[in-house]
């Protein structure tokens, strides 16, 4: 049986927002390792708009970059949308009842599959088996929480300092 997780990073005040902090070499390592490993995605709509910069090479891109786009390029992702149309390579849309599709996947699989998205997460409380934290000493203010929708109730299990600047906090359900 595959274990769903969300992990995303995260500032200090809880706010997701990948154009606000970026991470650093070592964190970016640890992206293309995590992302290599997983069996599947789930993304909603708008984080897979975000990252569907990673169908295209970009001559500027470093070899992790080049890496990571490789990683994310070959796994399997779903996309929970009632707006698209279509979605790229090595994705299926996903418009009708997104929780029975995770359940079949998480039943039919073996590994992770991640959970890209607060919102879609709000959505899928119950599913997830696993919340990670990516903190970076940023205070944002503002913008979309990490936990958007209902707040589930959490155990801690793990910190891990990632980088010298970003610790995971990793949680399951209570």
């Amino acid at each position: 049986m595959a274990k769903l997780v969300f992990g995303m990073n995260v500032s200090l005040d809880g706010y997701v927002d990948h154009q606000e902090f970026a991470p650093g070499p070592k964190l970016f390592r640890h992206w293309i390792e995590q992302v290599g490993g997983l069996t599947g995605s789930v993304y909603g709509r708008r984080m897979y708009e975000i990252m569907r910069y990673w169908d295209d090479d970009h001559p500027e891109w470093t070899a992790d970059k080049h890496a990571f786009a490789a990683a994310w390029r070959k796994q399997p992702k779903g996309v929970a949308s009632r707006t698209l149309k279509a979605v790229g390579p090595n994705a299926t849309l996903v418009s009708d009842d997104i929780v029975a599709v995770i359940r079949d996947l998480k039943a039919r699989l073996n590994g992770e599959i991640d959970v890209s998205g607060p919102d879609l997460a709000g959505s899928l409380s119950g599913v997830i088996d696993e919340y990670r934290l990516y903190f970076h000493p940023v205070v944002l203010g503002r913008g979309t929480p990490f936990f958007a929708g209902t707040r589930p109730a959490l155990r801690f299990v793990a910190s891990d300092l990632i980088d010298e600047n970003v610790v995971r906090l990793t949680y399951v359900p209570a």
